[in-house]
């Protein structure tokens, strides 16, 4: 007959005591009990990754509204010689950058022709002037908010990252001043920081993706609009030029 001795008995229930007081290291207890600095860097980052959501979804929508409403005007214009009828298209296109070039333009163009609608290399000039400007105006308009997300992306491992280290830090000042180093001593306040970094790295790895995919679009529109503005002084060069 096997005898268990009594000091192994103790042992094995101040184990199972301890394995049920343990701490909780679940994600949501965690963030609930999350403090001082590493708070403060779990905030920032929530707020970071919920506004860079938001302009996602914003320039999702304005991206596409102006490529759609671009080849619209685009297909419209090789359609048809008429300038007027272009102009009352590109009026109906209000997202399009290929359409406010146009505009300008064609609202330039009536401001140096004569009465033959006839004009010279210096209207021309006047003309192309008027269109590069409003596409600098139109590419500053689908630029806008990329560089927060660029920011976003490039910033949020870093304060992740300190969060993490702070955590960290927390920890081994606990177990000096403890002088104990169990588990259940540091694995609240190393998993308290770890979670900095991960939520540091939710918030840029969508940021960082659609500034790539943004950036790509913007410079395809801007690279449209100006062969439309060369195909457009080739017209008036050919038409009203003298």
């Amino acid at each position: 007959m096997n005898i268990i001795p009594i000091e192994l008995i103790a042992q094995q229930e101040s184990y199972a005591t301890s394995a049920s007081n343990g701490p909780d290291l679940g994600i949501g207890s965690i963030l609930m009990d999350a403090s001082g600095m590493v708070l403060v860097v779990l905030l920032i980052l929530a707020i970071a990754s919920i506004a860079s959501w938001f302009l996602i979804g914003y320039k999702l929508l304005v991206l596409q509204r102006a490529e759609r409403q671009s080849r619209v005007f685009i297909d419209r214009f090789w359609a048809t010689r008429d300038l007027d009828e272009i102009e009352n298209t590109a009026q109906s296109l209000p997202s399009s950058p290929m359409a406010a070039v146009f505009l300008s333009g064609y609202d330039e163009l009536r401001k140096v022709v004569d009465d033959r609608s006839r004009t010279n290399a210096y209207g021309l000039e006047n003309v192309e002037r008027a269109m590069r400007r409003a596409n600098a105006s139109q590419g500053g308009t689908l630029e806008r908010f990329l560089p927060f997300l660029a920011t976003v992306g490039s910033t949020s491992p870093f304060v992740g990252l300190f969060g993490t280290v702070w955590g960290i830090m927390n920890a081994f000042m606990e177990i000096s001043t403890l002088k104990e180093a169990g588990i259940d001593v540091v694995a609240g306040p190393i998993a308290e920081a770890l979670i900095a970094t991960a939520i540091g790295l939710m918030a840029a790895i969508p940021a960082v993706i659609a500034y790539n995919l943004f950036a790509n679009s913007v410079e395809r529109l801007e690279t449209e609009t100006d062969g439309f503005i060369a195909d457009f002084l080739n017209l008036v060069r050919r038409n009203f030029v003298d």
